[in-house]
């Protein structure tokens, strides 16, 4: 499998995300047909109070974590959120910014772009963009944001070391990450890596926990730190290890 056939996948899959959820959260609807995204977006570490004072259209189940919680974005702050699906976190973080702060959110699926940019229309924001891109280039310019944050994202793509690297670049001298994502606790018995199914399910690209807190510092940031962590539901049975999902924050130096 070539890093362009897992790329086409993965876009198929969250394209055909985006589309069920716009037939299944029509806009007139989505206060009563969303409620069936929140319980289980709650369990990812959401209060009720974030997911109600959002588009309902962009609670869609999708992630492993709540990288908001943890970020400690303030007023007039340029946040990007590296993989923004629906734009749930990008919506969120908006709230920390203020008016004359930016969040801008970057992913690979059109279908995904194209949902979030509807939303953010309909409802009227004015401090939201959503970029169509990947992240093993992001097109920002080196030391001009303040923060990433990213949620379930990071595990999809077959070379972390240059999304890493990437995302230590762009931002600024003291500015700091925040990473939702899906890590082993011990080596895959079977090798799943060219199982397209299992690259979706967030099992097939994840890392071993300390790699990925390795992988973190080795690309440059300090003050590596995993600040929360819970069993995540693969939904695969045959799978012998424990999954986890697990938030990481870091630093980049200001010197």
């Amino acid at each position: 499998m070539t890093e362009e056939e897992l790329k086409t996948f993965i876009q198929e899959v969250y394209a055909q995300k985006a589309v069920q959820s716009e037939q299944f959260y029509p806009y007139c609807f989505a206060p009563k047909s969303a409620l069936g995204a929140f319980a289980e977006t709650e369990a990812m570490g959401y209060s009720r109070d974030e997911l109600e004072s959002i588009p309902n259209e962009s609670v869609m189940g999708l992630g492993c974590g709540n990288p908001i919680a943890w970020a400690e974005t303030k007023a007039d702050d340029l946040v990007i959120d590296v993989g923004s699906g629906g734009g749930m976190d990008v919506f969120l973080a908006s709230q920390k910014v203020g008016p004359k702060g930016k969040v801008i959110g970057i992913d690979i699926t059109e279908e995904m772009v194209s949902k979030a940019r509807t939303t953010a229309a309909h409802y009227g924001y004015k401090n939201v963009e959503f970029r169509l891109g990947g992240i093993e280039d992001i097109s920002f310019e080196s030391n001009s944001v303040d923060h990433i944050i990213s949620n379930c994202t990071i595990n999809l793509s077959p070379n972390k070391t240059k999304v890493l690297k990437e995302m230590f670049r762009v931002l600024k001298p003291g500015g700091k990450i925040v990473i939702c994502d899906n890590v082993l606790e011990e080596p895959l018995e079977v090798n799943r890596e060219d199982n397209l199914d299992a690259w979706t399910d967030c099992i097939a690209g994840a890392l071993i926990k300390q790699e990925y807190v390795s992988a973190i510092a080795e690309a440059g940031f300090v003050d590596v730190a995993i600040v929360a962590e819970q069993e995540f539901n693969a939904g695969e049975k045959d799978i012998p290890v424990n999954v986890l999902s697990v938030t990481i924050k870091a630093l980049k130096p200001r010197i």
